[in-house]
């Protein structure tokens, strides 16, 4: 498939002159993001033998691919090797410590020290194939090279859960509604924030239902508050900008499209133009520029398909991403259509020239917000975010509100909508479960999740911040090391003997700081 931009694909297999690997290993981690990162160095710290298998050619997931801005939360909930980490963007930036803003190519950087130092085994372009099982547990799991990885014990930290379905563990996709949990904020939701402020006509021929719906507006129902649907929140890509001299252009993708973007002009006509209204500077001139707005770089309603997709699915979908943010940008700062102020205000940024050269300047990873979530003995749910139920078995700590972006954009009223935002406060931080991290015993028996954690739509919407990963990726690489050196499943790892490894080591598990019920 050509790529919408130069060099940027999303599955690519490994050079022919790359030797095809038959590695065993005590620890095999599937997924380099942050998560993953630390969960092999925690584990290999531990003396364990690891091997860490990358999607692509980077390290680092969405921390090392343009979000800049950490979504943190309440600073002091985060302990341990994630908080070692952002002590280290200080150390490099000569900023406070820690320092929660940070360019991809410092955090990969960081990361791939820890690697080195650490002896993990690394591989890249390695993608899951299949995997083999006995008596409840994986044995083998092979990717599509060829290669073959055997592992005491493996860990999940995809951004999609690929590993934990190919094992056969539970999990769901899409929003629970909310009788399911009893959860307040579950299912469809009426959108306050992200949404239209002016009446926008829907139609291809304004005022003519019959000429159908723009491009980006779904003919399906807004739906009943509360409930379920199999609808994922948005994705984009979270680009590195720059406003100084030596910013590159918006790039033209190839398929470029500009009758995607009439729903915008639209209502620019209306007088809403709000493209950089969540760019943040990360350091100097480089900032991180995130979705903002009624129409912004968020792709939504293209995102529900992803999580079960196959790669080649996958790789249709990341170039449809790639040609529509990238469209959008140029769209913003070269179309004719649009007046003149619009224009210039758009390419007063541009691509980052220091950042993703192998890539156009455009991030590798997409921003899975969610995939698959697994569904073990524990879910997480609104009522840990309220305060209503406090866990026994605390492994980490999430702090950010719950944040889910849109989910889809239909006609209310006449005009459009869109749906799924929602922005709600915690009552206080909350503990993650250690069960929450293991499948049900019945299913896997060394398989550790850092990243499709069990958890409800609502819950994950918090839980799924890069900080919470890390600190859920060291608890796995702690609890994988004490599966090993006991011979027992991870779902029989003592608990009070992990929580000692983690707060040992810094980590903070329960809140208040330590507690648990």
């Amino acid at each position: 498939m050509t790529p919408a931009l130069e060099g940027l694909h999303y599955h690519r297999l490994p050079p022919v002159s790359e030797p095809i690997d038959q590695l065993d290993a005590d620890v095999v981690v599937y997924g380099a993001t942050s998560g993953g990162v630390i969960a092999a160095v925690r584990a290999a710290r531990a003396g364990l033998s690891v091997v860490l298998l990358a999607f692509d050619d980077r390290v680092g997931g969405m921390t090392a691919s343009g979000l800049g801005e950490t979504d943190v939360g309440d600073p002091a909930t985060v302990g341990g090797l994630a908080r070692s980490f952002y002590a280290e963007v200080a150390a490099v930036y000569k900023a406070p410590s820690p320092h929660w803003k940070v360019e991809a190519g410092v955090a990969e950087e960081i990361f791939l020290r820890w690697l080195v130092d650490a002896g993990v085994v690394m591989r890249r372009r390695r993608h899951l194939l299949e995997v083999s099982r006995q008596g409840g547990r994986i044995t083998e799991l092979r990717t599509d090279d060829g290669s073959t990885y055997r592992g005491k014990v493996y860990v999940d930290a995809s951004y999609e859960g690929d590993l934990l379905a190919a094992a056969g563990v539970s999990y769901v996709v899409g929003r629970e509604a909310t009788d399911v949990y009893g959860e307040p904020l579950a299912g469809v939701q009426r959108s306050i924030n992200h949404q239209f402020e002016r009446p926008v006509d829907p139609y291809v021929v304004p005022g003519q239902p019959s000429s159908g719906l723009l491009p980006g507006i779904s003919a399906e129902p807004h739906g009943p508050i509360g409930s379920g649907d199999r609808h994922v929140q948005a994705y984009n890509f979270r680009l590195h900008v720059t406003n100084g001299p030596g910013r590159l252009p918006f790039p033209r993708p190839e398929g470029y499209d500009a009758s995607r973007y009439e729903l915008l002009r639209r209502y620019i006509d209306a007088g809403v133009y709000e493209l950089f209204g969540r760019t943040t500077r990360v350091h100097g001139n480089v900032f991180d520029m995130n979705n903002h707005g009624a129409f912004s770089s968020d792709h939504i309603g293209a995102s529900d398909e992803w999580p079960e997709a196959d790669y080649v699915g996958r790789e249709a979908l990341f170039q449809d991403h790639v040609r529509y943010q990238a469209g959008l940008l140029h769209y913003l700062s070269t179309s004719l259509e649009l007046p003149a102020d619009v224009r210039e205000a758009t390419g007063a940024f541009g691509l980052a020239p220091g950042e993703f050269e192998a890539t156009s300047q455009w991030p590798h990873q997409l921003y899975i917000r969610e995939g698959r979530r697994m569904v073990s003995g524990h879910v997480i749910t609104q009522h840990e975010a309220t305060g209503r139920t406090v866990v026994p078995d605390p492994i980490a700590v999430a702090s950010y509100v719950m944040d889910s972006h849109n989910a889809k954009r239909v006609l209310v009223d006449g005009h459009p909508r869109n749906e799924g935002n929602v922005q709600a406060p915690l009552a206080q931080p909350f503990g993650v479960s250690y069960r929450a991290i293991v499948p049900r015993t019945e299913e896997c028996t060394n398989l550790l999740v850092a990243a499709t954690v069990s958890a409800s739509h609502v819950a994950f919407s918090s839980v799924r911040m890069e900080p919470v990963f890390m600190t859920v990726g060291e608890a796995a690489g702690c609890a994988a090391a004490s599966a090993v050196a006991a011979g027992v499943a991870v779902q029989e790892v003592a608990y009070d003997d992990l929580r000692r490894e983690l707060t040992g080591a810094g980590g903070i598990v329960g809140w208040p700081r330590g507690e648990a019920a």
